[in-house]
């Protein structure tokens, strides 16, 4: 029996969940899944351009973990471009972590916490969309 993922760390949501290729008819089994902690380590790795060391402490995660991450992710995407498929970013046991704040909404990127708890609501104010999330129910496995 293999040991249950340690939660990792991610700083940020990706704009769009699912990618498809235009003009191609789509296979059943033709999908790629790359969960949230595969694109924090694309993120900060290749984006951002950290150091595995760095961007390994980040997520709290080990700096050889952090490259088996950053390596799965590069196959999946390689995958999703050469054999053209559909990406789809979902899953994984992850942390939302946000700089002193209580609320992220992942559309509008908005940040807050007395905005927010003032107004109440469910739905973001800049966007007005349901992708508001309460950053107090940290270790969210989804």
């Amino acid at each position: 029996m293999s040991r249950p993922n340690k939660s990792r760390k991610i700083f940020s949501n990706p704009g769009a969940v699912c990618f498809e290729p235009v003009g191609v008819s789509q296979l059943r089994d033709s999908t790629v899944i790359l969960t949230l902690d595969e694109f924090e380590a694309l993120r900060l790795a290749d984006f951002e351009g950290l150091y595995h060391r760095i961007a390994a402490e980040k997520m709290d995660v080990s700096r050889q973990t952090f490259g088996n991450i950053l390596n799965s992710a590069r196959k999946k995407l390689a995958d999703f471009i050469i054999n053209v498929k559909t990406l789809k970013i979902e899953g994984g046991t992850i942390e939302y972590v946000t700089e002193d704040d209580d609320f992220i909404c992942f559309r509008s990127r908005l940040h807050g916490n007395e905005k927010f708890q003032i107004e109440k609501k469910e739905l973001c104010p800049n966007c007005i969309s349901p992708h508001l999330h309460r950053r107090t129910n940290q270790n969210n496995q989804i």
